[in-house]
This record gives structure tokens, C-alpha cells and sequence, in this order.
């Protein structure tokens, strides 16, 4: 087995790999200046002649010496003033969780390794430190003692533990998944590691600077400095490459003395927290964060979703007795305040929105769920739903009732007794006034137009066979249009913040020009997608005004239809019979086991 001393070695290899092509490309933009120096110092000296052919070749030295080294001070300078891309997080200061730092300060204090220099908080699976110092250049921090020919010690990193792992983790399996993590901050204490690191996130920042540049001014130096820096990216992708790889592999091998066993149970919490937090994100958030609202306590909801889930899977059994041990939450001062600004950069990263609160943009806990957000989305989409049957055209809409026929006084003589009533007949009144109120008794009432009536549109999708294809096309366009003006509207209010508190991409730009969400969640919803979700909306309309029913959450689903208290989840099936194949039998069996009254009018948004 190597030892973490031998991935440090193999790692410091690489390290000065990379330190030699930054080495190299110095030495390629000084050599026009060194060429010119020999050639002005001939002449001086004699040595060449005093020719024009000289001469010439001086100037020409001279002013390619002077355009390389204006070339090479450009890009240095945009390599070391670009601010590499960070991790959009929640700082945690230390007076906030006090026992976590000092967990971590024990912890790496058992390792040798030094300890990180700040503990932040994402809103995602995954841990790792983050060297947020970027000065390629300059003169060692006030205090920080020089490290191996005056090169300084480079500062430790920031420790970034994901957020989910913090309430759904007790504290032992928190410190054992911690422990690697915390290992690496060992080779990244040495200086060669640490130089090669700020040269490659230098080159990475200045490929994203020329990116966005704009501007010819602007434009067309930054795209040289752009091309230099993906040359010497490409150059030393493979030993950098390399050097994470042993960097990861010394601090495993450092770890492996720090509660083992307890690591492998830390790895199983793992991948069920990251299950969790992604149908919690997915099922639960999203609807909120599509209607302006963010749910506040996403850190404890996933320890809702797991606790529900270890009750439906049997792979899962023994997990909720966990919870019974103090939960890794209990490390900070105020769980609650954390949780909440977790939940609020979680809505940004993977929905967009503002930084901060809004008319627009408000929290909502976990009680006011149901009614602020699931009976909210449901009446939304039957809205939209019935604003779509509204603007189709004339010949795709279900035919109007026949007005009933005229009656046969010879067949019915109570109708005929009825109009010779006393009042004045048609013929005795004034060519082109206005009919009486007897008069109007007798001519056939108006056909009422279309309510807002889940048998509308049942009858309507299946009286047209082509009614399911228009509707869901245009109910496709109305969610994109909607979306369009969504994201408009929030890059007008908020974009330029975004960008100022994330800072610049990584690579060739991961943040889109409105800045964020930087993950979008799901992909694009197809058209009959977009049409089962709103006929199901319509349907859990139906059933919460005329059956009694109530809007509710599942921890795993997402919104849920809840009858006698009792969370009902067949009403996929028949929703999908209707809207793919025509056929509403098998809804309209389920309407009637539920006792929903599909002729009655709902009540829309």
C-alpha cells in the first residue's frame, strides 16, 4: 500500500510539470527581447560589423522584442487580476458553529495535515476544499512566513461540506466522511502544489474573461490572451490532471487511520442523502420556485423525505433509528437561519431568481405548503388549461347542443293554452321595437358558453381525435412563452447582482449571460408531458370544490391529492388513458369512486 508521502512526491512531480510550461512560455516570450540584446550589444561591441544588413535586423529584433513583451505583460496581467470562478455557497463564521470548527480542528490536528482556514455550506452532495486566494503574484500575505526560496505559505483552503449532509448525518458519520477531505489540505500546504494550482485557475479565469469580453477594444486583445491561455491549458491538462489525482490518493491513504469503519456507513448515508435531495429538489421545490415562492427548510425536509423513504423501502430499514442520535445540525448556533439561507442559494443555483426576498419572490415553510403552492399549482395549470380550449379554433371546439325543436301545439296543448295568454302577440307590435318580456319568454334560451367544468374538457378530448395534439402544442407554447418572460424579467432585476456575487465562470463560461441558475433541474416537458399534468390539475380541482378532497404534500412525490386524509396515487393511470388514447372510461370510474362531480364548476385562479 503507498503511503500518503508517496502520493504527496508523485503529486509535487506533476506540480512542477506544470511550473515548467509556465516556465517554458516565459522564456518563449523573453526569447525576441534576448535575441535583440545580443544583436544591439554586437554592434556596440563590433563583433557583428557596422552593416545595414545589421542594422536592420536590430530594429527588427527590437520591435518584435517590444511587441513580445507587451504581448507577455498582457496576458500576466489579465491572468493575475482575473478572479477565478467560486463555489456559490453560505460562509459560516466560526462564533455561528463553534463545535464544528473545533471538530474539524481535532480532526485535522489527529490527521497532521493543517486546518482548513473557513467552513462553508452548499446546497448539494458533496464536500471539498476550495483554495479561494488567487494571487499568482506580489508579496506574501502581512505575517505569513516564506516557504522554500521565498516563496510564501500559501494559505489553507476553505472547507465546502454539503448542507444535506448536516441534518440528515449524525456528528461520528459526519467527522469519518470529513476525514479525507480534510486530508487534503496536507499537499495543498506545499508550495510547488499550490503554485501549479494558481497558475491553472489563473489561465482558467482568463479564458472566461475573453469570453465575456466586449467590445472590439476589448475584444480583440482579451481573445489573444484567450488563445494563450487555452494553449497552455491544453499543455498541462494532463499533469494537472494528475496531480488532483494523487493529491486525492495521498489524502485517502492519510484517512485511512481516522474511523474506517465508520467511513463506509458514512459512503451508504451518502448516496441515500443524494437520492433524497434530488427528488426533494425536483418533486417538492421546483413547483414553488416555478409560481415565485422558495421553501425555506430544504435542509429539513430531506430529513423528512429519507425518514418517509425508510418506511416504504425495505433497503432502507434501520435508517430512521438513526435519528435518534444527535444529528450533525446540532454543530451550529441557529440550524434554522443556516437552513434558511442554504434554501434561498439552492432556489438561485438551480431555479434563478433574486438574492434576496420580494413580492415576486417570497419563503414559505413547510405548513403553508399545501395551500400556498400545490392548490395554487393546480388551479394555475386548470386555468391555463381552459385558457388554451378558450382560443382554439371554431371547428376543434365540441359541438354546441341543438336548440330543442319547436313544439307542435296540436301536441302539446298546455303550451298552446300558455301563448294565447294575454299579452300583446308578435304581429301587433311596432315593426323594429324592441320585443316585450312576453316575447322573450317564448324564444329558445342562449346557449351558456363553456365553463370552467372538468367535463368540458373530457368531452373535449374525446369527441376530437385531434384535440389531444393541439391542445398539448398549445399548452407547450404558453408554459415557453411564460417561461421567456419569467427569465426576462428576472434578468432585468437581478442580473447584474448575480454576476457581481458569483464572480467570473470556469472554463469557456458554465454561467449562462443572465447569470444564473447555473444546473437547471429537468429537462424541457414534452406536449402530452405538459397536457397530463394540467388535465391531472383539473382533476384535483374537481375533487378539493365538489368531493371534499384536500391538497397535500408528499415528501417524495411532490404535490398530493388527499381524500379522507388518505394520500390517493392512482389517478396517474387514468389521466394517461385519456389524454393517449381517447378513452376517459377509466377516469370517469375513478371520478365516481371518488365522488367527484365533473359538471360542476371549478374555481380557477
Amino acid at each position: 500500500m503507498a503511503s500518503p508521502e508517496t502520493g504527496v512526491l508523485a503529486a509535487r512531480a506533476r506540480a512542477l510539470a506544470v511550473l515548467r510550461i509556465r516556465s517554458t512560455a516565459l522564456a518563449v516570450a523573453l526569447l525576441p527581447a534576448a535575441v535583440a540584446v545580443v544583436l544591439f550589444v554586437g554592434r556596440a561591441t563590433g563583433h557583428l560589423g557596422a552593416g545595414t544588413g545589421w542594422r536592420l535586423a536590430g530594429w527588427i529584433a527590437g520591435g518584435l522584442a517590444v511587441l513580445s513583451l507587451f504581448l507577455a505583460a498582457l496576458v500576466a496581467v489579465v491572468v493575475a487580476r482575473a478572479r477565478p470562478a467560486l463555489s456559490p455557497s453560505v460562509p459560516i463564521p466560526e462564533k455561528s458553529a463553534p463545535d464544528l470548527y473545533r471538530l474539524v480542528r481535532d480532526l485535522a490536528d489527529r490527521l497532521e495535515v493543517p486546518a482548513p482556514s473557513a467552513i462553508a455550506l452548499t446546497p448539494d452532495c458533496d464536500s471539498w476544499l476550495e483554495d479561494r486566494t488567487h494571487r499568482a503574484h506580489g508579496p506574501p500575505r502581512r505575517g505569513g512566513a516564506a516557504a522554500g526560496e521565498g516563496r510564501r505559505a500559501p494559505e489553507a483552503p476553505v472547507l465546502v461540506i454539503g448542507s444535506p449532509f448536516l441534518w440528515w448525518m449524525r456528528v461520528a458519520e459526519l467527522r469519518a466522511l470529513l476525514a479525507p477531505v480534510v486530508a487534503g489540505t496536507g499537499p495543498s500546504a506545499h508550495p510547488d502544489i499550490a503554485a501549479a494550482r494558481r497558475f491553472i485557475r489563473g489561465l482558467d479565469a482568463a479564458v472566461a474573461v475573453s469570453a465575456r469580453a466586449r467590445g472590439p477594444l476589448r475584444a480583440l486583445p482579451l481573445r489573444f490572451v484567450g488563445r494563450v491561455a487555452r494553449l497552455l491549458l491544453r499543455a498541462g491538462r494532463e499533469h494537472a490532471t494528475i496531480m488532483e489525482r494523487a493529491v486525492a490518493a495521498a489524502a485517502s491513504e492519510r484517512a485511512q487511520t481516522v474511523d474506517y469503519g465508520l467511513r463506509i456507513v458514512a459512503q451508504e448515508q451518502v448516496g441515500l442523502a443524494y437520492a433524497g435531495w434530488d427528488r426533494l429538489l425536483t418533486r417538492v421545490a421546483l413547483p414553488a420556485w416555478r409560481m415565485g415562492r422558495w421553501p425555506s427548510r430544504l435542509d429539513a425536509g430531506v430529513v423528512s423525505a429519507l425518514t418517509e423513504l425508510s418506511r416504504r423501502d425495505r433497503l432502507a430499514d434501520g435508517f430512521a433509528s438513526r435519528l435518534g442520535e444527535r444529528p450533525a445540525c446540532d454543530l451550529l448556533e441557529e440550524p434554522g437561519a443556516i437552513d434558511r439561507a442554504a434554501s434561498l442559494l439552492a432556489a438561485r443555483l438551480f431555479h434563478g431568481g433574486p438574492a434576496e426576498t420580494g413580492p415576486d419572490w417570497s419563503p414559505v415553510g413547510w405548513n403553508q405548503y399545501p395551500e400556498e403552492v400545490v392548490d395554487r399549482k393546480w388551479r394555475l395549470e386548470a386555468a391555463r388549461l381552459h385558457r388554451v380550449l378558450d382560443t382554439l379554433p371554431a371547428t376543434a371546439l365540441p359541438a354546441a347542443p341543438p336548440a330543442p325543436a319547436a313544439p307542435d301545439p296540436a301536441c302539446a296543448p298546455h303550451l298552446s293554452y300558455a301563448r294565447s295568454a294575454p299579452g300583446p302577440h308578435p304581429a301587433d307590435r311596432p315593426a323594429g321595437g324592441p320585443p316585450s318580456s312576453a316575447d322573450r319568454r317564448d324564444d329558445p334560451p342562449a346557449v351558456p358558453a363553456p365553463g370552467p367544468t372538468l367535463a368540458r374538457v373530457i368531452d373535449r378530448l374525446v369527441q376530437d381525435e385531434r384535440a389531444g395534439d393541439l391542445v398539448a402544442a398549445r399548452l407547450g407554447a404558453e408554459v415557453e412563452r411564460e417561461e421567456r418572460e419569467e427569465a426576462a424579467r428576472q434578468a432585468a432585476l437581478g442580473g447584474s447582482a448575480q454576476d457581481a456575487a458569483i464572480g467570473v465562470a470556469w472554463g469557456d463560461g458554465l454561467v449562462s449571460e443572465g447569470g444564473l441558475p447555473l444546473f437547471p433541474l429537468q429537462p424541457p416537458r414534452t406536449g402530452r408531458e405538459l397536457l397530463a399534468d394540467h388535465v391531472t390539475a383539473m382533476v384535483c380541482c374537481a375533487a378539493v370544490d365538489t368531493a371534499g378532497a384536500a391538497p397535500g404534500l408528499d415528501w417524495l412525490d411532490g404535490p398530493a391529492l388527499l381524500v379522507d386524509g388518505a394520500r390517493r396515487s392512482d389517478l396517474g393511470r387514468p389521466v394517461l388513458s385519456l389524454v393517449d388514447d381517447g378513452d376517459a372510461e377509466p377516469l370517469r370510474g375513478w371520478l365516481t369512486t371518488v365522488g367527484v362531480r365533473p359538471e360542476k364548476p371549478v374555481r380557477l385562479v
